[in-house]
């Protein structure tokens, strides 16, 4: 079909845009019985961050029914809705857990002639994101209104030619979509592994081993920086532009969330940025734990890297400490909340964070979890890689399909 008779329209016309309400952060819960908050900061690129959403109360959902969101409903950040490493959108997949919509998020449903599933690759489109760009120049905290969201105008097709590009993109969101699924259950099940072991210390032969000290016999009690060398990150000076650019990973906090290993990061340093600093080397498998602003993230690198100085990392000094440090670590954000200050800006130092007590399990034992985890762990990051692939095909077909230069 030639695309030079699609109607050009306001998404106003064919699209309602609605904010969320004004939770007060005093009432938010860490409890996962409770209902899921969709904010700005765990709204990520083409997906909501669970893991790190506030809750609310649930017996205090029924007067809020109108605040709930659906399957199939756009979100967008309207605070910084665009960052870096993308636009702050993300559509709600079926899997979602039940959620309620935040205050400077908007939720986007279609109506009239524009069909939602076609909806969520117009707020996807280069277009869209150019658009939401040119509103944030030159403000200090960059803003997005309903009205400046409604008045976007795109070229929209018959409902037909939106069905069929819609199906051939959401093809690809569903396969990432369920990749996510099958990541989520891996991780839970070496999870539930570490708190049956280490936890609950139902461990092979438990049944046979004495307790000493208040730790099973050939356990050790000790602490992080006894499990190998700790590093905190470092930024080379952003006054010298030859620093970034190039193809070592820089992480941030914002890299980790949502993700086992990190494949990409926001920002790259060339080789003269990193070696300005050659002391902050990762090899792969490092664990990374943030301890400034939101602490407690964790997750381990893929590559050769370099990171910030909110993130801690461990070089595990034995390969079989890698998964077992990993769910130790996540364990740790009470404990770091605690000692850094608070929720919402805790600072944990070096010093603080490698003199916390931890237990170091039998060797034989951690040998056991990590030949039962290693194949789980590798399946984690084949299903990211995937994921990667899928987002690049996806994106390189999305603006020919939306304009109209590959007819469907």
């Amino acid at each position: 079909m030639n695309s030079s008779t699609w109607q050009k329209i306001h998404l106003g016309e064919h699209c309602e845009v609605f904010s969320g309400f004004p939770f007060k952060s005093d009432r938010f819960t860490d409890n996962p019985g409770d209902i899921a908050l969709v904010k700005g900061d765990n709204v990520g690129q083409g997906e909501i961050l669970w893991g790190i959403s506030k809750r609310w109360p649930l017996e205090d959902v029924r007067e809020l029914e109108r605040y709930k969101l659906m399957p199939g409903d756009v979100v967008l950040a309207m605070d910084r809705p665009w960052v870096p490493a993308g636009l702050k959108f993300a559509r709600i997949p079926e899997s979602a857990p039940e959620s309620l919509l935040v205050q400077r998020v908007a939720r986007l449903r279609a109506k009239g002639k524009l069909e939602q599933g076609y909806l969520t690759y117009v707020i996807a489109s280069t277009h869209f994101e150019a658009y939401v760009q040119n509103i944030g120049r030159g403000v200090g905290v960059p803003h997005i209104s309903g009205k400046e969201i409604g008045a976007f105008n795109f070229c929209m097709p018959p409902r037909l030619t939106q069905l069929r590009i819609a199906s051939i993109l959401s093809a690809y969101d569903d396969l990432i979509e369920n990749n996510r699924r099958r990541m989520a259950l891996l991780e839970e099940s070496a999870r539930q592994l570490y708190n049956e072991w280490f936890v609950r210390l139902r461990f092979p032969g438990h049944e046979h081993t004495r307790i000493v000290d208040g730790v099973p016999e050939g356990w050790e009690k000790c602490i992080i920086s006894e499990l190998g060398d700790i590093i905190t990150g470092k930024t080379p000076s952003t006054k010298d532009e030859d620093n970034f650019g190039g193809d070592v990973q820089f992480i941030k906090t914002p890299d980790m969330h949502g993700n086992v290993f990190v494949l990409q990061t926001e920002t790259y340093l060339t080789e003269k940025g990193a070696n300005s600093q050659s002391g902050k080397f990762l090899p792969p498998g490092s664990i990374l734990i943030s301890c400034i602003g939101t602490v407690g993230v964790v997750t381990l690198t893929s590559e050769r890297c370099q990171f910030n100085q909110q993130i801690n990392a461990l070089i595990p000094s034995n390969d079989l400490l890698r998964y077992y440090c990993y769910f130790a670590f996540k364990e740790l954000k009470p404990r770091l909340e605690a000692i850094g200050g608070g929720v919402t800006m805790a600072n944990v130092s070096k010093g603080k964070f490698e003199s916390l007590d931890i237990t170091r399990p039998a060797t034989k034992l951690l040998r056991s979890f990590d030949e039962i985890n290693r194949p789980v762990f590798k399946q984690i990051q084949t299903l990211a890689l995937q994921n990667q692939k899928l987002r690049t095909a996806r994106d390189l077909l999305l603006p020919k399909l939306m304009s109209g230069e590959i007819a469907v």
